[in-house]
């Protein structure tokens, strides 16, 4: 009788999962790794949510766009395709990012997604989180982006909006209760977090495996050369982990072992 434990891999081919992906600043790359994996292993979701970088991924996937070719996208990615300073509530418009989402995503609209899709984002007039289901793409994805300070505010229709990550790091406040959910949580580094933020701690949810990959380089506006080295390193970790032990919690190191 074979008594070995199921990998993280057969449980999610056992039966339809959903994918939650968390803020993280410049974290796209990671979550397009992971991604990236699953795409190869042939584990396809049922439906998926996010905030910030997790809700940029997010959208891509459910929109259609492969996984290698987002990949492909974002490492050659250069400051000057979204960087447009301008004066208001933030460093930069918009309008260069905006144009980068619309030409990225290959459907307009949520309800052209192959997948349900929700994404969060942040409310600055009742200062809630708000989560995106229906209507255009774009401006919904620019808005969970939309870092305070970095960027200004987002308009959906109208209300102001910011960053998802602001009030859902987790990303999950589109995803319903209850089926088996895949959390990828990007780790934060924020020197303004408290030690005991919630924001740095796993979801608390039944049938859920949080992925946690361990020392990713760190890429940003001013480095966006580790953009590609953080890809790589979460490809390389998330196929790793899909033979790994099921848990509830899984933390693998993004440079092996």
């Amino acid at each position: 009788m074979d008594t070995r434990q199921r990998s993280l891999g057969e449980w999610l081919q056992e039966a339809p999962f959903s994918l939650g992906m968390s803020s993280g600043f410049f974290g796209f790359f990671a979550h397009a790794g992971l991604v990236c994996a699953l795409e190869e292993a042939g584990l396809w979701p049922a439906r998926l949510s996010g905030s910030s970088a997790g809700a940029l991924v997010a959208a891509c996937w459910a929109a259609g766009l492969p996984g290698r070719s987002l990949a492909a996208e974002l490492v050659v990615l250069r400051r000057d395709d979204f960087w447009d300073p301008w004066p208001g509530p933030g460093l930069l418009r918009g309008r260069l990012f905006r144009s980068l989402l619309t030409d990225l995503l290959p459907v307009e609209r949520f309800a052209d997604c192959r997948w349900p899709l929700a994404l969060s984002v942040f409310d600055v007039l009742s200062r809630k989180t708000r989560v995106v289901r229906s209507g255009p793409l774009a401006p919904a994805v620019h808005a969970s982006c939309a870092l305070p300070l970095l960027f200004q505010p987002v308009w959906l229709g109208f209300r102001p909006c910011l960053d998802g990550g602001i009030s859902d790091r987790h990303g999950l406040a589109g995803m319903p209760d209850g089926g088996r959910l895949l959390y990828h949580h990007i780790a934060s580094r924020s020197p303004w977090r408290r030690p005991d933020s919630p924001a740095l701690k796993l979801p608390s949810r039944s049938d859920t495996v949080s992925l946690v990959i361990e020392d990713l380089p760190r890429a940003g506006p001013f480095n966006l050369s580790a953009g590609r080295h953080a890809y790589l390193h979460a490809l390389d970790a998330a196929r790793r982990s899909l033979d790994l032990p099921l848990s509830f919690s899984l933390t693998v190191s993004s440079i092996g072992g």
